[in-house]
């Protein structure tokens, strides 16, 4: 897929407030130092497009971009929760559940899954909530820059190893980079891949 257009197209914090145009959502989301702003950007080739921040958990609402007028690309908050309140974080969670269990439009969620470490307990959890709400997921292995090949091969294994261990099978799973956009064109042709059997299946 090549992305000629990325456009902001409004933040919410509430299904009643999305944009009234209605298109096939893939959301992204993550702990909030997972790097999801400077993969967003690498993905739309807009430097500017999803706020980056060296503070994580800036993401506050759920912002759409209406990408080649065909599709949104949303930018959801983080589920790791920078330091906030508890009332804070309450709010926080009502916003990223109210989108992922109420948007008829979400066909895809994206996990992002820092590639350098072990997959932590608060990712495992929030997979298992995805799957009891029955919500379609795939995961990127985020930052894949950062190791030597050997070590990143071996580190995202054992975090497939480690999900095998409660799932049957893996969901689509791809390594990135926003640095040497590794990733990029698997995810893209993932995505197109999603919307072309969408539209196969509204014209039988």
């Amino acid at each position: 897929m090549k992305i000629t257009e990325a456009l902001f197209a409004g933040s919410s914090t509430s299904i009643s407030e999305r944009p009234k145009q209605v298109f096939p959502e893939f959301a992204f989301i993550g702990r909030s130092n997972v790097g999801k702003s400077s993969l967003i950007n690498m993905l739309c080739q807009r430097k500017g497009l999803a706020l980056t921040s060296s503070k994580p958990g800036k993401t506050r609402l759920v912002n759409h971009f209406l990408i080649n007028r065909s599709w949104y690309l949303v930018d959801l908050p983080g589920y790791g929760y920078a330091k906030m309140s508890g009332n804070e974080k309450k709010k926080l969670q009502q916003v990223i559940r109210n989108y992922i269990n109420l948007s008829p439009d979400l066909v895809m969620l994206f996990v992002l899954i820092d590639s350098r470490h072990d997959i932590g307990q608060i990712d495992m959890d929030f997979l298992f909530e995805l799957g009891e709400g029955q919500i379609p997921f795939a995961i990127i292995f985020t930052k894949g820059d950062k190791l030597s090949a050997k070590a990143l091969n071996e580190q995202v294994e054992r975090n497939k190893q480690a999900i095998l261990e409660h799932w049957e099978s893996l969901p689509p799973t791809f390594i990135s980079s926003s640095e040497s956009r590794l990733g990029r064109e698997e995810i893209l042709d993932y995505i197109e891949s999603v919307l072309n059997n969408l539209n196969n299946t509204s014209a039988i």
